[in-house]
């Protein structure tokens, strides 16, 4: 069942430590231009979910108006939360550990299977990528950049209170630089952990591997540009992209009749 603030709460109480009753944020990068992709991203997170999780999209001219975002747009920068995705501490009150994820995604597995790999040691947890485009343009047409751990900071699970991430301040995210930021130079290489590649799925580049249930992905990241951009309406995994949103579609009428 899910609440118009994105809670969703689950069938039945499961018990367990204190922190796992508490809905688990996720904070959600948004762009105008990509509202679609964002609310199919949420429903498929709402309706696998078994766990209470809170869905925050982080919008940029909202933190412009709370003063916690002023950087200007870069000309490489190809969504409005290339940098702000790194205020998710902050916004999580330096807090437990809360997630970051693009908007291009979609979940087809229960998150709390992924909260479930959490280990405190770590500062953050991420898909450790080894990854190089082949494309030189994306999405609608925006730049594809390489640089070292790309698409690491595409779907990060962060232990906000780690001493750590008291860096991640508005003012570091506002002022460093992208490689800081997208490769967490902020951080020892021990202190970031490492989570199966199927969360974070790159399709065009990962491949599932027949007889192999490993390599089934949970969650597909159309990090290229998904069927909501006309030029990649054929890519693969589209049809369940599509089907999501027709579903999600379906929903949102239902309660605007309701």
């Amino acid at each position: 069942m899910s609440t118009s603030n994105g809670t969703v709460q689950p069938p039945s109480a499961n018990g367990g430590a204190e922190n796992e009753n508490k809905p688990f944020k996720i904070f959600v990068g948004y762009d105008p231009s990509e509202d679609i992709a964002f609310q199919v991203c949420r429903h498929s997170i709402l309706k696998r979910s078994s766990i209470p999780v809170e869905i925050i999209p982080i919008i940029q001219s909202d933190l412009r108006k709370d003063g916690l975002y002023w950087r200007e747009r870069g000309k490489i920068e190809s969504t409005e939360f290339s940098f702000s995705r790194f205020l998710t501490p902050c916004l999580a009150n330096f807090q437990g550990w809360a997630m970051f994820v693009d908007c291009d995604f979609l979940y087809l597995a229960d998150i709390k299977e992924l909260r479930d790999l959490i280990d405190d040691k770590y500062a953050i947890m991420c898909v450790q990528h080894d990854y190089t485009p082949k494309e030189t343009t994306k999405m609608d047409g925006a730049v594809q950049t390489v640089y070292p751990r790309k698409n690491w900071s595409s779907m990060v699970l962060y232990n906000c209170g780690h001493p750590k991430n008291k860096v991640l301040t508005p003012e570091t995210v506002n002022t460093q630089t992208g490689a800081f930021l997208h490769r967490f130079q902020w951080l020892d290489d021990a202190e970031i952990g490492s989570i199966p590649f199927v969360w974070n799925f790159l399709e065009g580049h990962n491949k599932v591997v027949e007889n192999d249930p490993t390599t089934s992905p949970k969650a597909i990241h159309y990090t290229r540009g998904g069927p909501w951009f006309e030029a990649w309406k054929k890519c693969e995994f589209a049809d369940l992209w599509v089907n999501e949103m027709q579903e999600y579609l379906k929903e949102a009428n239902k309660e605007i009749d309701n």
